[in-house]
Order: C-alpha cells, then sequence, then structure tokens
C-alpha cells in the first residue's frame, strides 16, 4: 500500500472513530458544555490527554502553515476547519493526503520533457 493510499485510509478512520464516541456523548447528553467539560478534564489522565492533544494540534496548525506555504498549497484554513470540527485524527492524514497528492503531481515530468 503507497503512503497516499495509506493517509486517506487514516483520515477516513479519523473522521468515523472520534465521531462514533462524540455522537454517542451527544446522545446520553445532549449539548451540555459542563458535562463536557467535567468528562473531558475529569481526571488527571483526561486532562493529560486533553492537554497533548491541544498542544499536539497548535503543532500541527505551525506545520500546517510552513508546509502549505513551501509547496504553495491553496486553502490552508480547510485543514484548520477540519481541525476544529473534527479532531486531529482526521485533519492530520488529510493534510498529509494532500501534500502526498501535490507532491506526486510536482514530481511528474513536464509533457514537453518527454
Amino acid at each position: 500500500m503507497n503512503q497516499k493510499r495509506l493517509y486517506l485510509i487514516l483520515a477516513v478512520i479519523g473522521f468515523i472513530v472520534p465521531y462514533y464516541f462524540f455522537i454517542s456523548f451527544l446522545v446520553a447528553h445532549g449539548l451540555d458544555g459542563k458535562i463536557f467539560l467535567q468528562q473531558l478534564f475529569g481526571t488527571r489522565i483526561a486532562t493529560f490527554f486533553a492537554v497533548d492533544l491541544l498542544l499536539s494540534c497548535v503543532v500541527f496548525v505551525c506545520f500546517l502553515r510552513q508546509e502549505a506555504s513551501r509547496y504553495a498549497i491553496a486553502r490552508w484554513w480547510l485543514y484548520v476547519v477540519a481541525l476544529v470540527t473534527v479532531g486531529l485524527s482526521f485533519a492530520l492524514p488529510l493534510f498529509l493526503y494532500v501534500r502526498a497528492s501535490h507532491l506526486e503531481t510536482r514530481a511528474q515530468p513536464a509533457p514537453d520533457s518527454i
């Protein structure tokens, strides 16, 4: 399996799995922000994972801006939207998929050089 296909599969999994748990939460509690935050930061280990994820999201946004600029990838902000609406497990492999597609296109020789 090539790297590009793996990124696409991981993006799909990264979209489905988190939303399964989020929808389960919504079914049980509705849009109760107070319960959401209590459960998210309810224990030290939960806080550890939440803070680690938040810091990883900041790192991803920095990486995203740098790589989008380096490879002239347009509409970089769509990956920030994916990050905020779904999560890092979706946004990161989605961006890596698009980046790999972009690099693959750049690596192909121009028709005139054949």
